[in-house]
């Protein structure tokens, strides 16, 4: 595998999987029914990539850190990180388990998916390199609940990544098992951003309004913020609440979109942007990204979310 970033500033740690996107369902599907897809493709999945892919078409130089299986998904995946400039040279490729995949059954409002870990619960601590931080100055987590082996050792990733001078965001994603936030306390004592959607929020503090959700949450962590799906997204810091809208525009699939928010927030982030706007530029990444099939295929380049930001600005 060749390397072809020349500057990994940000480094993912995370899963890798295909997404077979069914697209276009009028319906959402129910057991014993069929319903009828406007468009089907397989495209490179998994939230950490996704973030990965959002983030290095904005110029970004991103080293990943995954496992897959020896079979013909996990040359999809590396080939796809490749193609976007991202480093794979810590991709590893195992023959114990197949390259995770999800299926997903996409309707323009929302998604229900079905995911096959296979090598996503293997990556472990071990595939790590020691100075993977080396030369960079982000660390990227996600899927948290999804990488059992890994997941004891996130509050260590983290820690050794702030050790090196490195910011930090994480997103743990949903909970199959709904647990409380002291599960995931150990990593947000070291996370400078901690992304999460409003239905996360709320069932992590059990409180029914957002704001109360944030307060909670400000309470192990310096920067909390919650995306609100088509509605925008709020963030919190420092007793200062800050909440811009969504952008409108023609989805198609919504299957990434909080990570592709995630990947403009840390972006605009890096460059010294304010909160209102790094929540901006996290908006368009994401509305842009749900005009595609797929989670990367309608992430914008530098020209274009300038151009849309542009476009909007003088409406």
């Amino acid at each position: 595998m060749v390397s072809i970033a020349n500057n990994n500033e940000i480094v993912v740690v995370g899963e890798l999987n295909v997404d077979l996107i069914a697209s276009g369902l009028r319906t959402e599907p129910t057991l014993g029914s069929e319903i009828i897809a406007g468009d089907f493709e397989i495209t490179l999945g998994s939230a950490s990539a996704i973030f990965a892919c959002g983030i290095a078409n904005l110029d970004r130089g991103v080293k990943f850190v995954s496992r897959v299986g020896a079979d013909a998904f996990g040359e999809f995946c590396i080939d796809a990180l490749e193609k976007r400039g991202i480093s794979t040279d810590n991709v590893r490729v195992t023959d114990v388990s197949k390259t995770g995949v999800t299926i997903v059954m996409s309707t323009p409002e929302d998604r229900a998916m079905v995911t096959y870990l296979g090598a996503i619960a293997e990556l472990g601590i071990d595939d790590i390199p020691s100075d993977v931080f080396d030369g960079s100055n982000h660390l990227h987590l996600t899927s948290y609940y999804l990488q059992t082996v890994l997941q004891p050792h996130f509050s260590r990733l983290m820690a050794s990544a702030k050790e090196k001078g490195l910011t930090t965001s994480f997103d743990p994603n949903s909970d199959p098992e709904q647990s409380s936030i002291e599960k995931i306390s150990a990593v947000l004592k070291y996370t400078d951003i901690f992304f999460i959607n409003e239905q996360e929020a709320r069932l992590l503090t059990g409180q029914d309004n957002v704001r109360s959700a944030c307060l909670e949450l400000g309470q192990f962590c310096p920067l909390v913020v919650v995306k609100l799906g088509a509605k925008g997204a709020i963030a919190y810091r420092d007793g200062e609440f800050v909440e811009v809208g969504g952008f409108k525009v023609d989805a198609l699939d919504t299957t990434g979109a909080g990570d592709s928010f995630a990947a403009g927030f840390v972006h605009a982030f890096l460059d010294g942007k304010d909160l209102r706007e790094c929540l901006t530029v996290g908006n368009a990444c994401g509305a842009l990204s749900t005009t595609k099939p797929g989670g990367t295929n309608g992430q914008p380049n530098v020209k274009e979310l300038n151009e849309f930001l542009h476009e909007i600005a003088t409406r």
